[in-house]
């Protein structure tokens, strides 16, 4: 079964709407942060890392970090914007790394976009050390149906690009079949971001709605955004 550990609010600030990557920086950092996971000199590898931006902080922090990405593009702005950074070109299901070789890996905003996700988590899995983690964050199948059928204007142009939708039962279910123990973190993400995501999107209405239901006050199973802990598990135990 899948505990909820409480992970307070600690006040970072989202400071563009024109990076989407930018936007969800604020409550992932928030989340490792509070994790208290990330120490110096641990093997680190992002799944989905995008231009780097969260790859650069952990760097400079310390951590032995390495990406991989499936945009070619995205690695390029890499490349211009910072220095050094380790990012491979491939998929999040065919990692080109040996068994057992990182402390943690992280999965933010991607689950939702492999087909084949079993896959997915079974890789991370085989490249993560005995004991290590994934952490990840991916939306909520049940909330985000209908923001996404109003985003993109159509049911079928969403279920293409977020292939991989999870409730909180059935994320938590593949998880540990898939051998994690599993905990769901409690992680505010109605930021500045947010906020302007929703009024983009919905308009007014939908900003007064927000005042009205606010997701951050939601049980953890109709929350808007799932973040996850998840503890590689011993095949013996």
């Amino acid at each position: 079964m899948a505990q909820t550990a409480s992970v307070p609010a600690s006040g970072h600030r989202v400071s563009a709407w024109a990076s989407p990557e930018f936007g969800n920086l604020d409550a992932n950092l928030r989340f490792l942060d509070d994790t208290g996971l990330l120490h110096s000199g641990l093997k680190l590898l992002e799944i989905g890392c995008g231009r780097g931006t969260l790859l650069h902080r952990l760097m400079a922090r310390g951590l032995d970090v390495v990406g991989v990405e499936t945009n070619p593009t995205r690695i390029d702005e890499s490349r211009r914007l910072y220095d050094a950074l380790p990012i491979h070109l491939t998929a999040g299901t065919s990692l080109p790394f040996p068994d057992e070789q990182f402390d943690i890996v992280l999965s933010f905003d991607v689950l939702e976009h492999i087909p084949d996700t079993d896959a997915h988590v079974a890789e991370v899995r085989r490249v993560l050390k005995p004991g290590g983690w994934l952490l990840l964050q991916t939306p909520n199948k049940w909330t985000n149906s209908m923001f996404e059928t109003i985003r993109w204007r159509s049911f079928s142009k969403w279920r293409v690009d977020h292939c991989s939708l999870h409730n909180y039962w059935q994320l938590a279910r593949r998880l540990s079949t898939l051998g994690f123990d599993v905990g769901f973190a409690d992680v505010k993400v109605v930021t500045p971001f947010y906020r302007e995501k929703v009024r983009r999107y919905l308009g007014i209405p939908g900003l007064l709605l927000l005042t009205i239901v606010n997701p951050d006050r939601l049980p953890m199973p109709l929350r808007t955004n799932f973040y996850v802990q998840c503890r590689k598990r011993d095949p013996s135990s």
